[in-house]
């Protein structure tokens, strides 16, 4: 990288909008706004309940929760931060697994095709008598019309393990996400499909909403679908927004900090590298806008003064810094995702992107976990009386 590329960056963005090469794009917020809406609008769930989010709110007792299509750890990180304590977790991917393990050393974790995974005989193994939460981001995208299932679609396959799983291990609550476009596939009845396999297996009451990232100081805009349900017929709870969308966390407050262009390997911060020649090309591009025309969604420069848009691997080639002329890096994505710096990534620079980029929030998991306690702490407190094999009442103290 030449020093006189490195020199002019700060100016890049008012020599577009002089010499008018491309005009800058306004930033879009609320992608998912229409779906949501429509969600609570005709919403006649009784057991869906947003509650305030409160850091202090203690568990009653040690919480162990299990984590399906765990990739790197997101989910966790985020409700290890909340007071939960991960006892088992199951990914494929040899990558993604080394992470976790990496950073959840105390956490059993199996690596392997989840169809191999026996629940009953893990749990005994490690000593653990009850599981109190089963999380997992499932792909839920082979479902066929009216409920019917592709039998030869892989992803409907893994969904249906997540349901084996949270049939045999019988939790308190569980808590399953998604993209927001998993609710509205084929007319809503994929969302019917995956309602009917948890009512099947003794989960009647399932909540669904649409949780928006940066409502929870996730500087990023990534909304998640996010379902809840439990075996008590009690609520269902999500966390309160915390900010407005004027008040949401900008990219600069958490990639500022890095070297422009001196990569940290220990830390992941690398990044594709880039020619003179490639650099200014994208130097053209003004936030908002793609470096290429046939791929809109990919190599998009970043809003200045705005959360980042949903972070994603693109083959190296992420989003394109707000000010800077490259890519966006590894440990940037990470912070962009609410990863604290010592949350390191194993694998190669792409890799790290890759498992950063199919990650939950680690504070969307976090504020979803504060959210939890005090119901897990309700149950904890409570006698449980078996009413029938699939359905269990609470009688509290």
């Amino acid at each position: 990288m030449t020093t006189s590329m490195q020199d002019i960056q700060l100016s890049l963005f008012s020599e577009i909008k002089e010499d008018g090469v491309k005009k800058q794009k306004k930033a879009k917020l609320g992608r998912y706004e229409r779906i949501k809406r429509e969600l609570e609008e005709g919403n006649k769930d009784l057991y869906k309940i947003f509650v305030e989010v409160k850091s202090t709110s203690s568990p009653l007792i040690p919480y162990t929760f299990v984590d399906l299509f765990c990739g790197a750890g997101g989910m966790t990180q985020g409700l290890v931060a909340a007071g939960l304590q991960p006892i088992a977790s199951v990914e494929i991917n040899p990558i993604a697994s080394a992470t976790y393990i990496r950073n959840f050393r105390k956490c059993h974790h199996f690596c392997g095709e989840i169809e191999t995974f026996n629940p009953t005989n893990w749990l005994k193994d490690i000593y653990s008598a009850e599981v109190h939460l089963v999380v997992g981001g499932p792909p839920c995208q082979g479902f066929s019309v009216a409920g019917k299932r592709n039998p030869n679609d892989a992803r409907n396959r893994l969904f249906q393990e997540f349901v084996r799983i949270v049939s045999e291990i019988r939790p308190w609550y569980v808590v399953m996400e998604n993209v927001p476009g998993i609710l509205t596939i084929k007319n809503g009845s994929v969302k019917k499909a995956i309602c009917d396999a948890f009512t099947a297996i003794g989960y009647p009451n399932i909540s669904i909403a649409i949780l928006e990232s940066a409502d929870y100081g996730v500087p990023q805009i990534r909304p998640r679908a996010i379902f809840i349900a439990n075996r008590f017929g009690i609520h269902n709870p999500y966390p309160k927004a915390q900010l407005i969308p004027k008040d949401y966390n900008p990219i600069e407050s958490s990639i500022c900090d890095l070297p422009a262009y001196k990569s940290i390997p220990e830390i992941n911060h690398q990044w594709t590298r880039h020619s003179p020649e490639y650099m200014e090309r994208l130097a053209k591009v003004p936030p908002g806008g793609s470096l290429y025309e046939t791929y809109i969604d990919a190599f998009k420069r970043q809003y200045p003064g705005k959360p980042s848009m949903t972070i994603k691997e693109n083959h190296g080639g992420t989003h394109i810094h707000p000010y800077l002329n490259r890519v966006i890096s590894a440990r940037e994505m990470a912070r962009l995702q609410t990863f604290p710096d010592s949350f390191i990534f194993e694998g190669s620079m792409k890799k790290a992107m890759w498992q950063i980029g199919n990650a939950v929030p680690p504070r969307l998991a976090e504020c979803i976990g504060y959210a939890l306690v005090p119901y897990l702490n309700a149950i904890a407190s409570s006698t449980q009386v078996v009413v029938n094999p699939c359905e269990e009442k609470l009688v509290f103290d």
